[in-house]
């Protein structure tokens, strides 16, 4: 039995979390997707880094994780999210990340499938194929397979977690964002010069700012800090299940606050999805106690 207290951090958690994709919406409305991605990444490594001791595990290791559970990932969904994806539909098509999980986790750490994590599957990916019919207005094919591309970075991730063992998440948030911003950066002052960085910097409003310093500190450093704690004290299967609100959470906030339209086809495909990603998360315990009848 979770406590009230913790239970309300969770909560917490996951509304910041839902209203995160406002945030990212709101930031790229003036920052560019990758200059967008370096500033998380920057603001959460600097100056924590210099007081947060480096992860237990090999440097390589870090490196890996933080390229692509960081700046792959997040590139992508931010690009999806600029080329043409609402935000309550890119909070959805992450839940994706589930199930490349499982399909990678077989592929690499020769784990199982098993029926109830297909059946979970394919009717997740019914959600997703009545997105792809309405690939017009609220999301283009572009950012509809960007943000599902950024799904398998984060599926991939977790793949790559799961190999770490057992590991200091805040430590390896905040030194994999110090991986994570240097590629960003780079490829930005390529690709778009140095004249959009420093004419990004001098027209920076407070709605741009206040988006970056949202996605940062609380999304980030104070999401994951608590999502850790309440990790380290309950058993992950009792957690977990909380980040099925956060699809939920920014839909409905999505359409009360930046108007993105809630049509009766997202609602079934959210619906299709989240159900899909349930059999997944709790199909183990139901194949269990059946087992035992």
């Amino acid at each position: 039995m979770i406590p009230i207290t913790h239970l309300s951090l969770a909560l917490l958690i996951i509304l910041i979390w839902g209203f995160n994709f406002i945030a990212i919406k709101l930031g790229l409305d003036e920052v560019s997707p990758l200059l967008l991605g370096f500033a998380r990444f920057f603001l959460t490594s600097i100056p924590a880094v210099f007081f947060i001791k480096r992860p237990s595990i090999p440097f390589r290791s870090v490196v890996i994780y933080g390229l692509v559970m960081f700046a792959l990932q997040f590139a992508l969904l931010f690009m999806g999210m600029y080329a043409g994806v609402t935000p309550g539909l890119a909070s959805l098509l992450l839940q994706l990340h589930v199930f490349f999980s499982v399909l990678l986790g077989a592929l690499f750490l020769n784990e199982k499938f098993h029926s109830w994590q297909i059946i979970g599957a394919l009717i997740a990916f019914g959600g997703i194929a009545l997105v792809a019919t309405h690939l017009k207005g609220s999301v283009t094919l572009t950012g509809f397979l960007l943000v599902i591309g950024s799904a398998a970075a984060w599926g991939a991730g977790n793949v790559i977690s799961k190999k770490l063992g057992k590991v200091n998440m805040v430590s390896l948030v905040i030194w994999g964002s110090l991986i994570a911003w240097p590629p960003l950066l780079a490829i930005s002052l390529v690709v778009e010069g140095s004249e959009h960085l420093i004419s990004t910097i001098q027209h920076l409003t407070w709605v741009s700012g206040g988006a970056i310093l949202y996605i940062t500190y609380l999304s980030t450093l104070l999401g994951f800090g608590l999502w850790s704690w309440l990790l380290h004290h309950h058993p992950i299967g009792a957690v977990a299940p909380f980040t099925l609100l956060v699809p939920i959470i920014a839909i409905l906030s999505s359409a009360a606050f930046l108007n993105e339209p809630l049509q009766i086809w997202k609602i079934i495909a959210a619906l299709l999805v989240i159900l899909g990603v349930c059999i997944n998360l709790f199909g183990p315990r139901m194949y269990a106690q059946i087992g035992r009848k």
